[in-house]
């Protein structure tokens, strides 16, 4: 794991040791293998209620078990289910967020999450979601790998969310219900969109309203131009704060960093494909 996330979450969950010599060649093959298979037509693009969403968990609680990562204390599953409202008079179906986590040695909490949704089917065109957010999802179980392997002092949530696209509801759900107090929550990382910008650029969201975060979020890797901004209520549409799962904690108080890319041609398409993200980019991204 080399540095772009690396030294703030080193910092901010503050772990006993830093190795930045991981090889990442054999990660890589994992995390872009991991958006390939929820990418994949089988998964109909994961809409919430659907077939393809609980295929889409069941591969990824197959990877939280395959990393060793534990359902929250008094859980029996890493599954939180919650009633999805429908819009426009649509009939409500069952959402189910995956929870997991590493026990650290206080009991402060910080929340790494993705949304595993995408929009499904939509006029008999599959719409994969590979950037959106298959990339996520997929760094998100890197993440866990490492710090499954390197113990960091604060406890860390991984918080694999439902229904992002339904208006963030997995993420209101785990904020009204969460398996530990909020004011144990000290910090949300969200990951919506990481995959996919031939510039090099990634957006860390969240400095506006919390620069006390700033001084962390650094970047070593030349490949990779880590841009701050999307933040400013001043910006209307363009303010990213309460545009993904973030936005759930945001509401609560509670610090966030939103690193994600600007819309791109695929957003919301059916080209969102896997051959279609920068993979390079990518694991520059997720492994930095």
């Amino acid at each position: 794991m080399n540095k772009l996330f690396l030294i703030p979450l080193a910092f901010m969950l503050s772990c006993s040791t830093v190795k930045t010599t991981q090889n990442t060649t054999q990660g890589s093959e994992q995390l872009l293998k991991d958006v390939e298979v929820l990418a994949s037509d089988a998964y109909e693009g994961r809409k919430t209620g659907t077939k393809g969403a609980e295929m889409a968990r069941t591969y990824l609680t197959g990877r939280l078990k395959e990393l060793g990562l534990q359902p929250y204390p008094g859980k029996s599953n890493y599954e939180q289910s919650f009633e999805v409202k429908g819009r426009n008079g649509a009939t409500a179906v069952e959402g189910k967020n995956l929870i997991a986590y590493i026990p650290g040695k206080t009991e402060n909490v910080i929340v790494i999450s993705a949304h595993y949704d995408h929009v499904g089917i939509i006029k008999n065109e599959i719409y994969n979601g590979a950037d959106d957010n298959a990339s996520g999802a997929a760094a998100l179980l890197q993440f866990a790998k490492y710090f499954a392997k390197n113990k960091p002092n604060n406890t860390l949530i991984f918080a694999l969310f439902d229904a992002e696209e339904m208006g963030l509801q997995g993420a209101k759900a785990f904020v009204a219900n969460p398996p530990v107090a909020l004011d144990k929550i000290k910090l949300n990382i969200n990951m919506d969109m990481i995959s996919h910008n031939d510039k090099q650029e990634l957006y860390a969201v969240g400095t506006f309203k919390y620069p006390q975060l700033k001084p962390f979020l650094v970047t070593t890797n030349p490949n990779l131009k880590l841009l701050l901004g999307h933040d400013d209520p001043k910006l209307g549409s363009d303010d990213w704060t309460n545009q993904s799962d973030q936005g759930a904690f945001n509401a609560k108080n509670i610090p966030f960093i939103y690193f994600g890319v600007e819309d791109h041609k695929d957003y919301h398409r059916a080209t969102d494909e896997y051959q279609n993200i920068n993979k390079t980019f990518f694991v520059d991204a997720a492994n930095a």
